[in-house]
């Protein structure tokens, strides 16, 4: 069952973030012979990363093998994996910085690694498969660019929406940005994610006037020339009232971390949106006991809002599988789901 088809089932779908990952036996036996860059730009390992966790816990949805910050590194920022987490040879502090940054290959030929992987997906994903593209999100890109990592206070980030960093950066980044997610879409992703896992960290009033008018203008322009493709935006830390304050027609699916209140969100949201979340990925962490009370919990909650709202949902976690989640748990959890989540 795919996310977005008519559901003859009225059975919810699943998917989590960072399903195809580190605490994977199946990733972590192709990790052994290649490092992490190899993994993302070799087309066929990414398949083939890819591919593992539908296989073995059967989600409703693949998302591609990648990762977010490889708009920095076709900027010439520098981008490397050499120490396990990313890394930067140049970070936005000052204006003077910006001199380092230039458009080292054009999009459509940067990106070819990821359009090639998700060719091969579109051939060996099970047709009733979603098929899922990413891309980070105009400020959680900026706030790396700029502190080299999403960690502490952001002050560097924050300062730069009022000295200009920001709306510079933008002025590079924007068109890179939009053409990967074509050139994803071009590869056959039945959608494209922006995940925005920084931009909780701001107030609301930043929020509202540095944030919205750029993920509007990108997602307008990304659906006038794929319209039959759906977004996907998923903000960490955002409350209601960020989420009510997005209304953006051309989002499709509002991602909702664990500290949303899931019954809420598809009361108020789904009428615009489809929502997708939304169990804290500690939880997955749990004695299966405790897990399954989590999972019967949230349904509970929910189960009474009827078919009009549960058909907008799609099930997942707030945020992505963290290391050294049993996989037992995430095998059981969506088995759990697949039988009980019916309306």
């Amino acid at each position: 069952m795919g996310l977005f088809e008519d559901r003859k089932e009225a059975s919810i779908p699943v998917w989590f973030m960072r399903q195809a990952g580190r605490y994977h036996d199946h990733y972590q036996n192709i990790k052994k012979d290649h490092n992490f860059m190899e993994m993302c730009k070799n087309s066929h390992l990414a398949e083939e990363i890819t591919l593992g966790p539908i296989e073995e816990f059967n989600f409703d949805a693949a998302i591609l093998f990648s990762d977010l910050l490889f708009p920095l590194e076709q900027l010439n920022l520098g981008l490397t994996y050499k120490n396990g987490p990313p890394e930067l040879s140049v970070h936005l502090q000052d204006k003077k910085s910006f001199e380092n940054i230039k458009v080292l290959e054009p999009a459509q030929d940067f990106y070819q690694f990821q359009k090639k992987a998700l060719e091969l997906l579109k051939t060996s994903l099970p047709k009733d498969k979603t098929l899922l593209g990413f891309v980070g999100a105009p400020f959680t890109l900026y706030t790396y660019a700029t502190e080299g990592a999403h960690k502490g206070n952001l002050i560097s980030s924050k300062k730069g929406l009022y000295d200009g960093r920001y709306q510079y950066f933008l002025e590079f980044l924007l068109p890179q940005l939009k053409a990967n997610m074509e050139v994803q879409a071009e590869g056959g992703a039945d959608a494209i994610c922006l995940f925005d896992t920084a931009v909780g960290e701001l107030c609301f009033r930043d929020f509202k006037e540095f944030i919205l008018p750029t993920l509007r203008g990108l997602t307008a322009s990304f659906k006038e020339k794929y319209p039959d493709k759906k977004i996907v935006y998923y903000s960490k830390l955002t409350h209601m009232h960020y989420l009510k304050e997005i209304k953006d027609p051309n989002i499709d699916v509002l991602g909702v971390d664990w500290r949303v209140d899931l019954k809420q969100a598809l009361t108020e949201l789904s009428d615009d949106y489809y929502i997708q979340g939304n169990i804290d990925p500690v939880h997955l962490h749990l004695e299966w006991n405790d897990l399954e009370n989590s999972l019967s919990q949230l349904w509970d909650d929910v189960k009474d809002l009827g078919k009009e709202k549960l058909s907008r949902w799609i099930m997942g976690l707030g945020h992505g599988v963290l290391p050294k989640t049993p996989q037992t748990n995430v095998l059981k959890a969506v088995e759990y789901i697949h039988r009980n989540f019916k309306y």
